[in-house]
């Protein structure tokens, strides 16, 4: 999220910080005393504030609470003249030997492939093979193996199924409107289609086109647990924008559509969007990435933006990793349009992030997305040392990897403060390219830990401290 104008940050900071360490009695080994001298009296303003919005919305569900992936009896080989090879391949699956099953499957004779009897049972066979190598190595290795069957057998439910969620868990662009439409038709009693077909839909702003197809997967849900998260994900995008977002007036550019919540403003239309395709220029070449899909823009009014997000009173903007937009109030946006740049550029960098790590965003710490929020949107944060002139206590990065919902506003202040400062470092120390080779690390699920030793060579606390330490060394 993104405030502005954070006033009298030293008193409040500091009962702040005795509130938060007393409802957080067990997190008190975190924080670090760092003497800091004074700051010029010029140089402390009023600092503006972000907030991921992920941090106040449900989850979206899990890969392993989706997945759903299905061997088939491969008990009865086909009596053909390659009935014996079939068995081994079947037999080298059984037996885990999925190296020499795939060599031998990708040997098979075109006569064997063109055989009636043979092309099916071949087709099961790449399936159980996808399978074995989706329980050991991953839907990156296993989608090979389910294109194959896929390929092979476009009639079998089961086969077709299985590479729609190899596709679903690898947000591919491969499940699209046609392919899933195709699949409804060959499994109708299937929730899984019709939920993946609402969540396109309402991606592209579809929303009622996307309410039948959720009708449609309610009805199917049954009371699978893995159906039913997702069933839960898709009803609350869906209803919940379908009921904040249908007056709206909508326009679209190139790479976002942004809805109005007001009277028609062409004026406000145009500024918005060209503030944001600036930043999908410049930000995208920083980052290296650009996002597959149309980004949504919300503007609400004063008096709906909390209502219509959850937000914080101090939030004066969010991104909503959940329901896939970025939303702001809209007062200011027609008067003050430095601040409406700041918090529009500040925004587009979560969402960019969340598209970079393929919704693999609760993985990448909450210190780094606010960091490289504030520096990649150019916010005007003042340094560490003025909101703490006489010295102070820091918290240490471990502890803001994760939610600042339960903060109070002054000490999620010095959140924010320390998260700028640390990724300023990050990124002048060690580049963007290391950067972009820690947020590669996120995207597969490492640990902060993990990612800072394999990407820069240095443990969580030799990081934490070096930083620390040039903090001090400037400051001198």
């Amino acid at each position: 999220m993104y405030r502005r104008n954070i006033q009298h940050v030293l008193i409040p900071l500091a009962v702040g910080l005795i509130l938060f360490l007393a409802y957080q009695l067990y997190f008190k080994a975190l924080w670090v005393t760092v003497p800091v001298p004074p700051a010029p009296a010029e140089a402390t303003g009023k600092p503006t504030a972000s907030h991921t919005a992920g941090l106040l919305a449900e989850p979206p569900p899990t890969d392993e609470e989706i997945k759903q992936v299905r061997g088939i009896d491969s008990t009865i080989v086909p009596a053909t003249d390659s009935r014996q090879l079939l068995e081994t391949i079947r037999d080298d699956i059984e037996k885990k030997q999925l190296p020499a099953a795939e060599q031998r499957l990708k040997n098979l004779a075109p006569s064997i492939l063109a055989d009636a009897k043979a092309k099916p049972y071949v087709a099961i066979l790449w399936n159980n093979l996808g399978l074995e190598q989706e329980r050991i190595d991953g839907t990156k290795v296993s989608v090979k193996a389910f294109k194959q069957a896929a390929a092979l057998d476009d009639t079998n439910p089961i086969i077709q199924l299985n590479l729609a969620h190899a596709y679903w868990e690898l947000r591919d662009p491969a499940l699209n409107q046609d392919f899933l439409a195709g699949l409804i038709t060959l499994a109708p009693n299937e929730p899984f289609p019709h939920l993946a077909m609402a969540d396109l839909l309402y991606e592209q702003d579809r929303l009622p086109e996307a309410t039948t197809h959720l009708t449609q997967a309610t009805e199917r849900a049954g009371k699978d647990p893995r159906v039913q998260s997702y069933l839960a994900t898709v009803t609350e995008k869906v209803r919940h924008t379908g009921a904040v977002e249908s007056r709206m007036n909508a326009r679209s550019s190139s790479h976002f559509l942004v809805k109005y919540d007001g009277a028609e403003d062409q004026h406000t239309w145009a500024t918005v969007l060209e503030i944001l395709e600036e930043a999908y220029r410049e930000i995208g070449q920083r980052l290296g990435h650009f996002p597959a899909k149309p980004i949504v823009v919300v503007l609400h009014t004063k008096d709906t933006f909390q209502t219509a997000t959850g937000s914080p009173a101090w939030a004066d903007g969010l991104y909503d990793p959940t329901l896939g937009r970025i939303q702001i109030p809209t007062q200011g946006a027609t008067t003050d349009t430095k601040w409406l740049t700041h918090v529009l550029r500040h925004e587009y960098v979560h969402a960019l992030l969340h598209d970079r790590l393929e919704g693999q965003i609760g993985s990448l710490p909450v210190w780094l997305n606010e960091g490289l929020a504030m520096q990649l949107a150019g916010d005007p944060w003042p340094d560490l040392d003025q909101a703490m002139p006489n010295g102070g206590s820091v918290l240490h990065l471990r502890y803001l990897e994760g939610g600042w919902g339960q903060m109070p506003h002054d000490v999620a202040t010095l959140a924010y403060l320390e998260a700028n400062s640390a990724t300023h470092y990050l990124i002048d120390r060690f580049g963007m390219s290391r950067v972009v080779d820690l947020l590669d690390a996120f995207k597969g699920k490492a640990t902060v830990a993990t990612a800072l030793q394999d990407k820069i060579f240095l443990t969580y606390d030799q990081f934490h401290q070096q930083w620390l330490d040039t903090f001090l060394q400037k400051r001198g």
